[in-house]
């Protein structure tokens, strides 16, 4: 089931009250762990192209898209290549024929292509892995990427100090505990084709997940299809319809901060339903450096609320759910 319309709060990050945004913040954290982000720096124009750039992308021809296959979780995964909801079953789906004689498989898994371009040069030291298209085949791509990429990083940071005051911490808190020394953000954009073929079980976009770092921040085209389900454990699931708002992202809190907060912030699930029209997104996933400690923040427990999970290395969790989404 899912509403015909769901409020989400609207956070204005060029406020000069940060407090009473702090608050808003924390409010939306607590009651739907999904709120629209305006003001954040990014401008329509850059987006516009970011857009047009990922359009030109998936258009390619499969096996040109393929040279660009995903490694360390830089670039190109296919359809079907990723099942979000591990509890769907993992049964194995030919991407063509020649695969089966490598030994290749894939999941079964959501209607979905994507690319993924990990931390640029600017943000971290760390071994630059990325693969980028040919500047023969998209000569702007790659300069227009990684703007967008600094761009959304940068609004990314000023969104989690004020979610540190929102956890009556101080501002700085995240970067003292070195979450932004080095961290591991990644850029995701992502190609929902229009028409599918006909099959015996339910198809997703994406199928029901919660993310897995600490916040995402994520553009649409517009087009419907994400819906929220604000209460994991009830059964039947409601889903909710998350409507655009333009210029505005959608921001979530992912599990890496549901767990420092001991629950207090949702790690609210998600999907992408099929609407039979074309879809684009881009997602950011905010994640720490993976020698980053989560452990149960000192205001978000007490003796009557204990913390619920044992401190873990953020790259040591990370690893964990992408092992468990791509099945191997």
């Amino acid at each position: 089931m899912a509403s015909a319309l769901l409020h989400l709060p609207i956070i204005d990050l060029a406020s000069t009250d940060r407090l009473s945004t702090a608050n808003s913040i924390r409010q939306a954290c607590t009651e739907h762990g999904f709120f629209y982000l305006i003001n954040h720096g990014v401008e329509e124009e850059l987006l516009n192209r970011v857009f047009d750039e990922s359009k030109k992308f998936f258009s390619l021809p499969l096996e040109e898209k393929m040279r660009l296959a995903r490694r360390e979780h830089r670039g190109y995964t296919p359809l079907y290549a990723e099942k979000l909801d591990p509890s769907l079953g993992n049964k194995g789906k030919m991407i063509d024929n020649a695969k089966e004689r490598e030994g290749l498989y894939y999941v079964e898994g959501d209607s979905k292509e994507s690319f993924y371009i990990g931390p640029l040069g600017s943000i971290s030291s760390y071994s630059d892995l990325n693969q980028w298209p040919s500047e023969e085949a998209l000569p702007s791509w790659r300069s227009i990427m990684e703007t967008y990429y600094e761009g959304v990083m940068a609004a990314g940071k000023r969104l989690m100090s004020l979610i540190s005051l929102a956890l009556n911490l101080d501002e700085d808190f995240f970067e003292k505990i070195g979450a932004f020394n080095q961290p591991m953000p990644l850029l995701r954009l992502l190609h929902y084709p229009g028409e599918l073929g006909l099959s015996d079980e339910e198809i997703y976009g994406a199928s029901a997940h919660s993310d897995y770092g600490m916040i995402t921040i994520l553009a649409t085209d517009g087009i419907a299809g994400l819906q929220i389900c604000r209460e994991k454990s009830k059964q039947p699931q409601v889903w909710e319809d998350v409507h655009h708002v333009k210029r505005a992202f959608i921001v979530n809190i992912g599990d890496l901060t549901e767990r420092w907060t001991n629950c207090l912030f949702r790690s609210t699930l998600h999907r992408v339903m099929p609407t039979g029209q074309e879809r684009y997104s881009i997602a950011f996933f905010l994640d720490p450096n993976p020698d980053c400690v989560v452990e149960c923040l000192k205001s978000c427990c007490s003796d009557l609320n204990p913390p619920r999970f044992p401190p873990i290395r953020s790259g040591d969790y990370l690893k964990e759910r992408f092992r468990l989404t791509y099945g191997s």
